[in-house]
C-alpha cells in the first residue's frame, strides 16, 4: 500500500506539567504522552485519515513499548519505528512557564536512538512512492539520520510534496552555522518549506514574511509556509499569496501547534484544497491543539477540526 504521508525524526515520551506559570523549580504534577515534532505531525495526519508512518527509532527501555502502544492508539503506522537496544527512549519535560512558550527540557543522552537510523530501514520504493515525504530539520543534526534524510531528499528529486520542516532546536546542534547550512541545503531539495519567522532567520537569514517567501521561491521552493505567531500565517507560491489571521481561542499551551499545523497541510495538499483553505485548516489545527494542554493526544479528527474552525472563523471577515 502506497503510504500518504513518511515523516522522520525525533521521538521521545513526553511529560507535561498541568500548573500555568509554575517553573521547573516549583511543585508540579505531571501528564505523559508521546512527542517529537516529526512524530505529532504523523499523529495528527493519522487522525485526519491519511495513511501515515513515522521513520524513527527508541531505546531497548520500558518506556519504548509505551511509545508504540500511543503510536499504534492514533492510527500511526509504526513499520519504520526501530529500536536501539542499548539506547534510552528520550524523555521532554515542558514547563507552561508562559503557556504560549512553554520551557522545555530534553534528556537524550549523548546520543538519542533516533539519531541512528539508516537508509536500509526503509525501501527506496516507498520513499520515492509515498504522496508525501516530511523531513524535520533536526533529523539533519547528527548521526545516521542526518545521512539518511539527505539520501532520501535526494532519492525524491523535488517530488511534488517533499516538505522540510525547519524546527529549529538550538540544544540539538552544535552551532547555529551547522543548522543553516543543514537547512539551506534541504531547502535546495524540497518542494515545500514550513517555519516560523525565528526559524527562517536561522535558516536564510530573512525576517520579513513577504522576503522569506521571496527566498524560498527563488531557490525553487513551489509553496512557502511561514507561520507568523499572533498574526497568524503566510502561504505562498509563484503565483498566489494567501494571509489567514489568528484564531481567537483562549490558549492553554503552545507546545504541538506547528505539529498539527504540519498534519492539517499535508491533509490539505493531498486532497486538492484550495491554498487559502489549507491556510484556513492547517491554523485552525495550530489553535484546536493551542487551547488543549497535551499534544499527540490533543490532535482532532477531520470533523472536530472543521467544526472548530467554522464556529471560531463565524463573523470573521471575508
Amino acid at each position: 500500500m502506497t503510504l500518504d504521508l513518511i515523516t522522520v525524526g525525533r521521538i521521545s515520551v513526553d511529560l507535561y506539567a498541568q500548573e500555568a506559570h509554575q517553573s521547573f523549580s516549583d511543585p508540579q504534577t505531571f501528564r505523559k504522552s508521546i512527542g517529537g515534532s516529526p512524530t505529532n505531525v504523523a499523529v495528527a495526519a493519522a487522525r485526519l485519515g491519511l495513511a501515515a508512518a513515522v521513520v524513527t527509532k527508541l531505546g531497548g527501555d520500558q518506556l519504548a513499548p509505551y511509545a508504540l502502544a500511543k503510536l499504534a492508539s492514533f492510527g500511526v503506522d509504526v513499520t519504520f519505528v526501530g529500536c536501539e537496544p542499548t539506547g534510552q527512549t528520550p524523555v521532554v519535560l515542558a514547563s507552561l512557564d508562559p503557556p504560549e512558550d512553554p520551557s522545555i527540557l530534553f534528556y537524550r543522552g549523548a546520543a538519542a536512538p533516533d539519531t541512528m537510523i539508516s537508509t536500509s530501514v526503509v525501501p527506496p520504493e516507498d520513499i520515492k512512492d509515498t504522496k508525501a515525504l516530511w523531513i524535520s530539520a533536526c533529523a539533519l543534526a547528527a548521526g545516521t539520520t542526518a545521512t539518511a534524510c539527505f539520501a532520501w531528499l535526494q532519492l525524491r528529486d523535488r517530488k511534488v510534496h517533499t516538505l522540510i520542516d525547519l524546527d529549529y532546536r538550538p540544544s540539538l546542534w552544535s552551532d547555529a552555522h551547522s543548522a543553516r547550512v543543514a537547512a539551506q541545503r534541504a531547502i535546495e531539495l524540497s518542494t515545500v518549506v514550513v517555519g516560523n519567522i525565528s526559524e527562517c532567520d536561522m535558516a536564510i537569514g530573512e525576517t520579513n514574511p513577504d522576503a522569506i517567501a521571496d527566498a524560498l521561491l527563488a531557490r525553487g521552493v513551489t509553496l512557502a509556509c511561514i507561520k507568523m505567531g499572533g498574526a497568524g500565517v503566510l502561504l505562498a507560491t509563484a503565483s498566489e499569496r494567501v494571509r489567514v489571521g489568528p484564531l481567537q481561542i483562549q490558549l492553554v499551551c503552545g507546545l504541538g501547534a506547528g505539529d498539527a499545523f504540519g498534519g492539517a497541510l499535508v491533509y490539505g495538499l493531498l486532497t486538492g484544497l484550495s491554498l487559502r483553505a489549507i491556510g484556513e485548516l492547517a491554523n485552525g489545527a495550530g489553535a484546536y491543539v493551542a487551547s488543549r494542554l497535551m499534544c499527540a493526544d490533543s490532535m482532532p479528527e477531520l470533523v472536530a477540526l472543521t467544526d472548530f474552525v467554522a464556529v471560531h472563523r463565524k463573523g470573521a471577515p471575508a
